[in-house]
C-alpha cells in the first residue's frame, strides 16, 4: 500500500512539474520570447576544448551552447553547468554582467534546457575552469525533467527505450558510441588503404541467400512479389568477384527473423570482405592484423579488459581445427568415427539433442557448439567446418567431407566466418538442391536455390577469399559492453501497450 502511495505522490509531483514548464514556456511566448523560434546560433568552442586548452584560451570570448544540467546559487549570481557534446564546463552568471531583465528570465530557466552562451574563459577562485556570462539566453525549453538517478530507474529497459536521455545523463554511454563510430572508420581506413573497394549491394532481395538464417518478408505491390530483408551481402558481392573487381567489401545493416538475446537483434551491422586470389588463411592474416589494428588505433593498446579479464588481440592468434577442438575438450576424435550411426550413438552418450538423423558433419558441428565454445575466451581460429553446415565453402582438397573454412571466437562469441569460396558452379549448384530439400522439408534457415548465382559463378570466379566479421560483436568487445543492446543506439524493442 506504502508503494502505492509514494508512486502516486511521484505522479502528481511529476505532472505538476510538467504544468508549471508548459506554463513557463507560454509565458515565453506570449513575451515574445518564444527560444522555439531561434533558428541559428553561431558556436565558436566546445567545453572540453576550453578545458583542455585553458592556458592559451584564458582571457577569450567565446560562445558555447548545449543543456543546463545544475544550477547554484539564484541570488544575484548563479554557478551553472552547461554540457554539449564534448563534455561539461562551469558557467558564472551575474546581474551585473548580463543585466537585471536577462538575470530575471535566466533565473526562470529550469535543468535540461537548451541554452547559448558568450562569455570570458577564466579561472574561479577555486581553481574551477569556466565561463564569466555576458549573455545566456533560451535556445529550446525541456518540458521533461530530467531523471536524478538514472541508473536507479526499476524499469531496466527504459534506457533502450528513451536513448536520447540516456546519452543526455550518462557520459559513458555518449562515449561508447563515440568510440563506436571511431571504430567503424578505422575499420574502413584499414581496408581503404590495402586497396578494397567499398559497395552497396541491394538490401531487398528475391532471394535471401548468402547466410543459415530466417529472414524478414514484404511484398512488392507494384511487382507483386515477395521480397527479402537481407540476411547477407555475400552473394552479390561474389558476383563482383566475378565480374573483375577483385577486392571489394560491405559495410551495413543486416535483418534476421531470429530470437533476441544479449547476442542477437534482429537487425545488425554487418561487413563481408572478398578478395580475389585468397584463401581462408589469407583472411585469416587480414582478420587478426584488422582488429589489432583497429584496437591499436582506436584504444590505444592490443591488450583491452572485457569483462573484469584481459583479452590479448596481439597477432598472430591460436588456430585449432574444429576436430582437434573437439577432441581437446570432450575426448571424442572424429578422425576415428566411421559412419553417421556411430556418431550419432556417440552424440547421445554425450546427451548432446539431435533432431531427426543427423549426420557425422552436423554431429561434430553440435558438439562443438555444445563442449567448445564456451572455453574460447582468448582469439581463437576454429577451422575446418564440416560441408554439411557450410554450403558456400570450398571442399579441402585432401578433405572433401570437410571445407577451408574458420570461425573467430572471442570471449566464447563467434566474431567472424571466412571460407575459401566455393567457385565451383557444379558443386554449388548440387548443395543449393541439397539446402531445397532441407527447406522442402521443414527447415526454413535453409538457402533457396539461386541460379543468377550459378551462373554467375559458370562464367568463371577466381579462387577467392571472404570474410564476414560481426561489427556490433566486435565492438561490444572493444567497448567492453555486456550487450547488444548496449552499442545499438535504438536497439529493437518491443512496443508497450
Amino acid at each position: 500500500m506504502s508503494d502505492n502511495i509514494e508512486n502516486n505522490q511521484e505522479l502528481q509531483d511529476l505532472n505538476e512539474i510538467l504544468k508549471v514548464r508548459r506554463l513557463k514556456l507560454q509565458e515565453l511566448q506570449q513575451n515574445d520570447k518564444d527560444p522555439f523560434k531561434i533558428v541559428k546560433y553561431d558556436v565558436t568552442a566546445k567545453a572540453k576544448e576550453i578545458i583542455d586548452n585553458f592556458e592559451q584560451m584564458e582571457g577569450q570570448f567565446v560562445s558555447i551552447a548545449g543543456r543546463l544540467m545544475s544550477k547554484r546559487g539564484m541570488g544575484k549570481a548563479s554557478f551553472c553547468d552547461v554540457q554539449d557534446r564534448d563534455g561539461r564546463i562551469q558557467i558564472y552568471v551575474k546581474i551585473d554582467e548580463i543585466g537585471a531583465e536577462s538575470y530575471e528570465d535566466f533565473k526562470k530557466f529550469d535543468i535540461g534546457d537548451m541554452v547559448g552562451v558568450k562569455g570570458e574563459v577564466f579561472r574561479t577562485h577555486k581553481g574551477e575552469i569556466s565561463l564569466k556570462v555576458k549573455e545566456v539566453i533560451l535556445l529550446a525549453k525541456s518540458l521533461q525533467p530530467l531523471p536524478e538517478k538514472w541508473h536507479g530507474l526499476k524499469d531496466t529497459d527504459l534506457r533502450y527505450r528513451q536513448r536520447y536521455v540516456d546519452l543526455i545523463v550518462n557520459p559513458e554511454v555518449r562515449n561508447t558510441f563515440i568510440i563506436r563510430s571511431k571504430i567503424i572508420r578505422a575499420i574502413r581506413a584499414y581496408l581503404d588503404q590495402r586497396g578494397f573497394l567499398e559497395v552497396d549491394t541491394p538490401i531487398l532481395n528475391t532471394i535471401p541467400g548468402g547466410a543459415t538464417a530466417k529472414p524478414f518478408i514484404t511484398h512488392h505491390n507494384t511487382l507483386d512479389i515477395d521480397l527479402y530483408l537481407r540476411i547477407a551481402p555475400e552473394l552479390y558481392l561474389k558476383r563482383l568477384i566475378v565480374g573483375g573487381m577483385e577486392k571489394v567489401y560491405e559495410m551495413g545493416r543486416m535483418f534476421r527473423n531470429e530470437g533476441m538475446s544479449p547476442k542477437h537483434n534482429p537487425e545488425f551491422s554487418l561487413m563481408e570482405v572478398y578478395e580475389a586470389y585468397n584463401d581462408y588463411k589469407g583472411m585469416m592474416e587480414l582478420t587478426e592484423n584488422l582488429i589489432s589494428s583497429v584496437a591499436q588505433e582506436v584504444l590505444g593498446t592490443t591488450k583491452i579488459q572485457y569483462q573484469g579479464q584481459e583479452i590479448d588481440l596481439t597477432p598472430p592468434w591460436n588456430r585449432m581445427t574444429m576436430i582437434d577442438a573437439v577432441k581437446k575438450y570432450t575426448g571424442v576424435d572424429f578422425d576415428t568415427i566411421t559412419s553417421d550411426e556411430e556418431a550419432r550413438k556417440i552424440a547421445k552418450e554425450k546427451k548432446v539433442h539431435l533432431d531427426g538423423n543427423p549426420t557425422k558433419g552436423e554431429i561434430l558441428n553440435l558438439m562443438f557448439e555444445e563442449f567448445v565454445e564456451e572455453h574460447l575466451i582468448q582469439p581463437t581460429f576454429i577451422m575446418d567446418y564440416p560441408v554439411e553446415v557450410s554450403p558456400l565453402t570450398k571442399r579441402k582438397p585432401d578433405r572433401p567431407e570437410l571445407t577451408e573454412r574458420f570461425e573467430l571466437f572471442i570471449t566464447s562469441r563467434e566474431m567472424a566466418n571466412a571460407y575459401s569460396e566455393l567457385n565451383d558452379p557444379i558443386d554449388q549448384k548440387e548443395r543449393f538442391v541439397s539446402q531445397v530439400k532441407k527447406r522442402e522439408a521443414g527447415d526454413e534457415e535453409a538457402n533457396m536455390m539461386d541460379d543468377d548465382f550459378v551462373t554467375a559463378l559458370e562464367y568463371g570466379m577466381p579462387p577467392t577469399g571472404g570474410l564476414g566479421i560481426g561489427v556490433d560483436r566486435l565492438i561490444i568487445l572493444l567497448t567492453d559492453s555486456f550487450s547488444i543492446r548496449d552499442v545499438l543506439l535504438f536497439p529493437t524493442m518491443k512496443p508497450r501497450d
